[in-house]
């Protein structure tokens, strides 16, 4: 006895529909900005970054617990037998191979003075994700501070890099994540950095102590430099949590670019204390040249 095949509706309603549906909606947001980091990864020159190579760089490193992403194949069982928890092992050349990127995705971020310019998030998740582009095509692995997407080589670790990119944090400033940090590897943070100080504090020392060295990559809108306010002009916070309104935004300039002034100041004390390296991007500036200064600043981190 044949039955009446499902409709559109019906198929489109049931799991199948709900997973294409999905699907679908992923697909239209990731191909942008996947499209423009390949262009963008494409325009840069990759030099000999990464060491795919034999030798002293073969040598055991140290053994690690698993973390959610290893394979199986990767877990050492004469170690692991020791004891309940199961270990990986590690060479020192994996470890120099291997990339943490943390971008800064709250509200403060979303910021653009100029519908011609970019919101400062979208050019740091730009500049990350073509970062990671070359560093993949170096034979890195890259993955995300906190655990959630823990380093891999290869196309479809780009593919999750993209999708962590269209998420959004509802904080007002987002707080540097430095759990799940593998000693002696490198790491990208990109943000205002115009948060409370002592979050980035805390991760930048927990960072050194395990011996990662990285790049700090501070990312501002043109205004925010310049600070052209005269006249009567309203301020709001970054999720609208305060506003203040003045008749002569001209007064508050001074004040503002010192403000500004000492932040950029303690930014590069920490770095030095930390051993890391600070940049500064303005999104009025080329996308290209961005990425050129982080792909020369994490080859000298290397």
């Amino acid at each position: 006895m044949s039955h009446p095949a499902p409709s559109r509706d019906t198929a489109a309603r049931g799991p199948a529909g709900q997973i294409r549906s999905r699907a679908e909606e992923a697909a239209s947001v990731l191909p942008p900005l996947l499209v423009q980091a390949q262009q963008l990864a494409g325009a840069v020159l990759l030099g000999e970054h990464g060491r795919r190579r034999s030798g002293a760089g073969d040598d055991f490193w140290q053994y690690r617990p698993v973390q959610q992403g290893d394979s199986r194949r990767m877990i050492d069982h004469r170690r692991s037998a020791r004891g309940d928890q199961q270990f990986v092992r590690e060479r020192e050349w994996q470890i120099a191979q291997t990339v943490h990127l943390w971008v800064d995705q709250g509200h403060s971020m979303r910021f653009a003075s100029d519908a011609k310019l970019p919101q400062k998030v979208d050019r740091a998740r730009l500049l990350a994700l073509a970062s990671a582009v070359l560093m993949v095509r170096g034979g890195e692995r890259v993955g995300l501070t906190g655990g959630a997407l823990p380093p891999r080589r290869g196309n479809m670790q780009i593919l999750r890099l993209a999708e962590h990119f269209t998420t959004i944090d509802d904080t007002a400033y987002a707080p540097p994540e430095h759990r799940a940090l593998i000693p002696h590897a490198r790491a990208l943070f990109i943000s205002d950095f115009l948060g409370p100080f002592q979050e980035l504090e805390i991760a930048l020392t927990k960072a050194a102590d395990r011996g990662l060295r990285g790049v700090l990559l501070q990312v501002l809108d043109p205004t925010e430099e310049m600070f052209p306010f005269a006249g009567r002009t309203r301020f709001e916070g970054p999720d609208s949590s305060f506003s203040h309104e003045t008749l002569k935004a001209s007064a508050l300039r001074d004040r503002y670019l010192d403000r500004l002034a000492e932040r950029r100041d303690a930014l590069e004390q920490l770095c030095r204390a930390a051993g890391w390296t600070l940049g500064l991007h303005h999104t009025g500036d080329s996308a290209q040249s961005g990425l050129l200064w982080l792909y020369h600043a994490l080859e000298r981190r290397q």
